[in-house]
């Protein structure tokens, strides 16, 4: 599995070894060992969660603030989305920076977000199922969200905004200027 740092250098890029033949593949998704070495830090995920979107299915930005905040390892089954990481920590160089990566079932590229990032994705392909490990549970009560089409983030979803479908929800989360940071 290989490892590299992105341009917000918490974010962790994986991607791992596959091996495949015409009888199919094999692809080791995730080893425990390696990420802990990797980030220098121990990792506890608690909690495997899956879902399944139709195109133009944008799901985000959520987070989720101390005692219950996650760290995830987000990954896609099948298909392809768009994977959109915020930087919410005040005090981070990068504060109000974000990401944006193309995770597919043919890339098997999977990102490592820590604690303190606002994260969301929308599907590019017919249907995407997006996998993710987390080391919190979640708590409704520590939940934030920030409006993906805020101007001042400026994300490109690369779908225009009347083909984006979203929940009433996450239609009505606070700009990135009105959110909930991480003060850590």
């Amino acid at each position: 599995m290989k490892f590299t740092r992105t341009k917000i250098p918490d974010i962790i890029l994986c991607e791992p070894t596959f091996i495949g033949d015409e009888r199919g593949y094999f692809v080791e998704t995730f080893r425990k060992d390696l990420l802990e070495n990797f980030i220098n830090e121990k990792i506890h995920f608690c909690q495997d969660n899956e879902s399944k979107s139709s195109n133009g299915v944008l799901r985000g930005l959520h987070y989720q603030l101390p005692p219950f905040a996650q760290s995830k390892l987000v990954r896609v089954i099948e298909g392809e989305v768009l994977d959109v990481v915020v930087d919410v920590r005040k005090k981070s160089s990068t504060f109000g920076q974000h990401l944006t990566q193309i995770l597919s079932s043919e890339n098997k590229k999977q990102l490592f977000i820590p604690k303190g990032f606002a994260h969301g994705f929308i599907v590019l392909s017919t249907t995407a199922v997006f996998a993710y490990k987390v080391d919190n549970r979640y708590s409704a009560k520590h939940e934030c969200g920030i409006a993906f089409n805020d101007p001042k983030l400026n994300i490109d979803w690369k779908l225009s905004l009347n083909a984006i479908r979203y929940s009433k929800k996450d239609g009505v989360n606070p700009s990135f200027e009105f959110a909930q940071y991480f003060e850590d």
